[in-house]
């Protein structure tokens, strides 16, 4: 064996490149938050724990709401990680109630840091959380192309994006009155029996028998012109046709 072989956990060499500031207050302000009792920190406690002066901070973060601007931002880039490796399965129905699970169990897992992900103090939206609504929106295109879906795509992601976040926030917030295990499965089921056709309802969900109709029939072609647009359209045309098709998607 060679003089630099190492087993599994050892420090590496000494030519290893050291951890950057920047990303070591960032790493210690994250850690601080996850521990605290209300999510809440003062620069004075991430200064100390990091080793580093007021001045370090402020010159890579500007203040204290720029540090937290920035674990928010590394908290959607933990969220996002899997999301980004999945690869989208044959039913995108099945798809999406697995990202409805897996992002209220990335909230139980991280409360602190799913409040500050979505409190109202952080005014502009991160690129990622945009990401993380076009990767939903993405998967409910797929599903209305199939003539599972009952509303127009863009209707449906904010319906569901508000409810799977509704839950989250009252899940952490307030565990001692939210206690039901269920409670995130049945609003799931509840959404999406509203927003998916019947025949793709969750077994034991409640179910609306109504046939879907034209609204469904003009969600599914509302998807399959977007993928496919007729070039015996205008621009125009397109634009008013999708329109159209849109309305009667969100008429139900």
């Amino acid at each position: 064996m060679s003089s630099d072989a190492r087993t599994p956990g050892e420090a590496g060499p000494a030519t290893d490149a050291p951890v950057s500031t920047r990303a070591r207050i960032l790493a210690v302000a994250a850690e601080l938050v996850a521990r605290s009792p209300d999510g809440d920190v003062s620069t004075r406690a991430v200064c100390e724990a990091a080793g580093v002066g007021a001045p370090a901070l402020y010159r890579h973060f500007g203040d204290k709401e720029g540090l937290l601007s920035a674990v928010v931002d590394h908290g959607w880039e933990r969220y996002l990680a899997a999301k980004r490796e999945r690869h989208p399965g044959t039913d995108p129905v099945q798809d999406l109630r697995e990202g409805w699970d897996g992002h209220t169990e990335f909230a139980l897992r991280n409360p602190n840091l799913y409040r500050l992900m979505n409190s109202p103090a952080m005014r502009t939206p991160p690129t990622a959380a945009l990401e993380a609504h076009r990767i939903l929106t993405a998967d409910l295109r797929r599903a209305a192309g199939q003539g599972k879906l009952r509303l127009a795509p863009g209707l449906a992601a904010q319906m569901i994006m508000s409810a799977n976040v509704g839950v989250c926030l009252m899940l952490v917030s307030r565990p001692a009155t939210f206690t039901d295990e269920t409670l995130s499965r049945r609003v799931r089921d509840a959404v999406h029996a509203v927003v998916f056709t019947p025949d793709v309802t969750a077994p034991g969900a409640p179910a609306d028998s109504a046939a879907p109709g034209v609204p469904a029939a003009a969600t599914r072609l509302g998807a399959l012109f977007r993928q496919n647009p007729s070039p015996a359209f205008t621009s125009a045309e397109t634009a008013l046709f999708t329109e159209w098709l849109d309305r009667l998607s969100n008429s139900g």
